[in-house]
């Protein structure tokens, strides 16, 4: 299955496996830097976790790396004129 990101609002996300919402995806910081986090809707014992989340939660420093840290997932955007990848 593949990693799909919804966006609720510029910096949020939704992460979906196939069609289940499994994570939150946010921006944090006031400037750029932004530190990007993907936080497990549930705490999974790791056994269970869904590949590639080995911890909770995992941080990074752009949007463009955690797409890649999950396979070059697709994003879709709230089409309110934000873009989805350099915000």
């Amino acid at each position: 299955m593949t990693y799909s990101l919804i966006q609720l609002a510029p910096g949020a996300y939704d992460l979906l496996l196939g069609n289940i919402i499994v994570a939150s995806v946010v921006r944090s910081g006031l400037r750029q830097p932004y530190t990007w986090t993907a936080e497990l809707l549930g705490d999974l014992p790791r056994s269970r976790r869904p590949a590639p989340f080995r911890e909770i939660e995992h941080s990074f420093p752009s949007l463009e790396e955690l797409c890649a840290w999950l396979g070059q997932s697709a994003v879709k955007t709230n089409n309110r004129g934000t873009a989805s990848q350099g915000e």
